[in-house]
């Protein structure tokens, strides 16, 4: 993953101060950083001052030289070995000059296996939602009924702590707590930074835990994080917390709510929950314990291609065209989303395709978990 963060200042105020943040909060989860001067400049005091940030954050840093467009620039640009930084990378970004070497270098200087966690066999989970919709109460009432204990493994935080906790005879990862556990109002960088750290954290996560505040209206930021998680094709359960703030008017407004914006998870399972106060909350661990179930199972071939030909014989693809798609077999290609391919003589409908999507959720469950359905065509 490539973070663009915007131009860094020392001393910055309202949304430069975001973005110098945000850059900070960028070097803090790299595993390499590219430091960027324009050649035609050359070295600024500004520099300075970000230097020592690098120098600071003891990350491999690579010094890029850029408006280098002809080798007169070369040799102006050799004075910026003055930054203490090595050697300096010589390109023209507008005319590509030097680019396809400069990408072979940061390939040979990535490590084989980036702070990205490594699997050891724990189940991931990952809490997100807006702020203050109760994700922070939530792992607090996980984790103050059972063991907790602190991992210091690397990962895609600014302060990077997984936490282990015992939930039923299991232990369980639950990703990126320090980003969970700071308060709305130490939360550092931009609010591009938080969407980032959300989908890291979902990106490094098995199963995702989507907190939803059901005492308040569901908002767009909402609906990004659920199509964020949606796109992931990770396993999801929705838990619409506050639950004891909810009165009768406010369920029936809520259950419209859900209706009309989930519809794209609707094979996610919704539990109302407290987490201040525990109120269900034994109730999330078996419909996450489901949803992992789902996330990983896989149909025969030959039970499989048996429920499609029933399914197509009462039926048929609608006729594109002038012609008539016939469906030839399918195949399970994966799981973790279960990954399901079709194999036709022609394009199928997307309407055809989802109507197949959701009978196959009838015939075999898939509860909590997204599925993948996609077409080759092949010649009869």
């Amino acid at each position: 993953m490539v973070i663009d963060t915007g131009g860094w200042e020392p001393t910055s105020d309202g949304i430069a101060l975001k973005i110098s943040d945000a850059a900070e909060s960028a070097i803090s989860d790299a595993d390499l950083v590219l430091f960027v001067v324009d050649a035609q400049v050359g070295q600024q005091s500004d520099d300075d001052a970000l230097i020592s940030v690098l120098r600071k954050s003891k990350k491999p840093v690579m010094l890029i030289a850029n408006k280098v467009d002809s080798e007169k620039d070369e040799l102006d640009a050799h004075s910026l070995w003055n930054l203490g930084l090595g050697e300096p990378h010589f390109i023209s970004a507008a005319h590509g000059r030097g680019s396809g070497d400069l990408l072979d270098l940061i390939v040979s200087q990535l490590p084989e296996v980036g702070a990205s966690r490594i699997d050891d066999g724990y189940r991931r989970i990952a809490i997100v939602g807006r702020p203050n919709v109760g994700k922070s109460s939530l792992l607090n009432s996980f984790a103050g009924s059972t063991r907790s204990l602190v991992d210091d493994a690397e990962g895609t935080t600014r302060d990077p702590v997984d936490e282990l906790i015992d939930l039923g005879d299991k232990t369980w990862r639950f990703i990126d707590t320090a980003g969970i556990r700071r308060r709305a109002h130490q939360a550092s960088g931009s609010e591009y930074y938080a969407a980032l750290r959300t989908e890291r954290a979902i990106e490094n996560a098995e199963v995702v835990i989507m907190i939803i505040d059901a005492s308040t209206p569901i908002t767009e930021q909402d609906l990004r994080i659920i199509t964020m998680v949606e796109d992931s094709g990770k396993a999801l359960v929705i838990g619409l917390n506050k639950w004891d703030l909810v009165d009768e008017d406010r369920r029936v407004v809520l259950d419209k709510e859900t209706d009309r914006n989930f519809d794209q998870v609707e094979w996610a399972e919704r539990v109302n929950i407290s987490a201040k106060t525990g109120w269900h909350k034994d109730k999330l661990l078996p419909a996450i314990q489901r949803s992992l179930e789902s996330w990983e199972s896989r149909v025969p071939t030959g039970r499989l291609n048996s429920f499609l030909g029933q399914l197509i014989g009462s039926n048929p693809p609608p006729i594109r065209g002038g012609k008539q798609p016939k469906i030839l077999f399918a195949t399970q290609a994966g799981i973790a989303p279960p990954t399901f391919i079709i194999f036709a003589t022609e394009f199928l409908e997307a309407s055809y395709r989802r109507f197949i999507e959701r009978r196959l959720r009838e015939e075999f469950g898939f509860s909590g978990s997204p599925i993948r359905v996609s077409v080759r065509i092949r010649e009869r």
